[in-house]
């Protein structure tokens, strides 16, 4: 099976790559920064049992989308990842404040960025009559964030595409899906003390939040052949399935 992770250079990314590389697929696996740390999961799903490579992409970039699959594709699943995250952080500014700017950014990295990527793997996908996309979501576009809402919006809008899209490549042997993770532990230090990220686990069902392995093992399953006729669903993961956790 070959693969297309973007983002894949750390976080849930790099685990979905992983993930992969134990069912010995192709995989590759994008950056937007980070070439050092792209190399050194190559190295790891390769050590998995799979065979790997990494190329540039940004969301933002156009050609380096067309670029990216033109160079390592065709492919048989797609795993959108990667993201921009904007500047605007939660509770930094009002709603009425978040410059116009920031809004098309998001839209324009976020979604648009991902239909061009669709666009640029879906016709080979439709001539072999199989595929598998998964978008990688948050609970910031169900349940919202305190502060500005263009990140969330921005995820939001994944949701819709799927759906438009499970329609309208169903026929083609097409399933497409979003995987919605919720608060993820992964390598890199998040700024939340280990109260909150207590607090925030006790109202999941599980009593723990996910790890980017936990997610990897969601995405591997929507994104693949096991998956035989879920389409346009949204499945939360563990963190996520509490629901509303932001607002303890």
């Amino acid at each position: 099976m070959k693969v297309l992770v973007t983002g894949g250079s750390s976080g849930i990314g790099a685990a979905t790559a992983v993930a992969y590389g134990r069912t010995g697929a192709h995989v590759t696996l994008t950056y937007r920064e980070g070439e050092e740390r792209a190399a050194q999961v190559v190295k790891r799903v390769e050590q998995a049992g799979g065979t790997a490579r990494a190329v540039h992409l940004d969301l933002e970039d156009h050609a380096s989308i067309g670029l990216a699959v033109q160079t390592a594709g065709p492919f048989d699943a797609l795993v959108a990842n990667a993201v921009r995250w904007g500047n605007v952080m939660p509770n930094s500014i009002p709603f009425e404040e978040v410059p116009a700017a920031e809004w098309s950014a998001a839209l324009h990295g976020n979604v648009v960025g991902n239909a061009v990527l669709v666009q640029a793997v879906l016709p080979e996908m439709r001539r072999r009559k199989f595929g598998r996309i998964v978008f990688v979501s948050s609970g910031a576009a169900e349940e919202g964030l305190p502060g500005p809402g263009p990140y969330g919006t921005a995820k939001s809008a994944l949701h819709g595409m799927a759906r438009a899209l499970a329609w309208e490549a169903g026929k083609d042997g097409i399933l497409v899906n979003v995987a919605v993770a919720g608060l993820t532990i992964t390598e890199r230090e998040r700024p939340v003390p280990q109260e909150a990220l207590d607090a925030i686990a006790a109202h999941t069902p599980t009593g723990r939040l996910s790890t980017a392995e936990d997610v990897a093992e969601l995405i591997l399953f929507l994104g693949s052949a096991a998956n035989r006729n879920l389409t346009g669903e949204f499945i939360r993961d563990g963190s996520n399935a509490g629901r509303s956790s932001h607002m303890l």
